[in-house]
């Protein structure tokens, strides 16, 4: 893991992009108390892409029409969730 300035950053952008790019962890320290993961992301990461807004939509008119499970008591969340 490699902790960098913001000042570091923003003169280097490019190589801890490239070092994040080929897995390296690079934290990036604003100030005393404020610190930020430069981590490369994927499709998969982007929560409300296409995909996601349809499976959105899709359960909110299954909600509307009535299609719902309801639970009611702690046992019934464990049943749901297989616990």
């Amino acid at each position: 893991m490699l902790v960098i300035s913001s000042r570091e950053f923003r003169q280097n952008q490019r190589l801890y992009f490239e070092r994040a790019d080929k897995g390296e962890q690079i934290i990036v320290q604003r100030g005393a108390n404020k610190s930020y993961a430069l981590t490369p992301i994927n499709e998969d990461d982007v929560y409300f892409n296409a995909e996601m807004v349809k499976k959105i939509k899709l359960s909110a008119e299954q909600a509307k029409s009535g299609e719902v499970k309801r639970v009611t008591s702690s046992e019934e969340i464990n049943d749901l969730l297989g616990l």
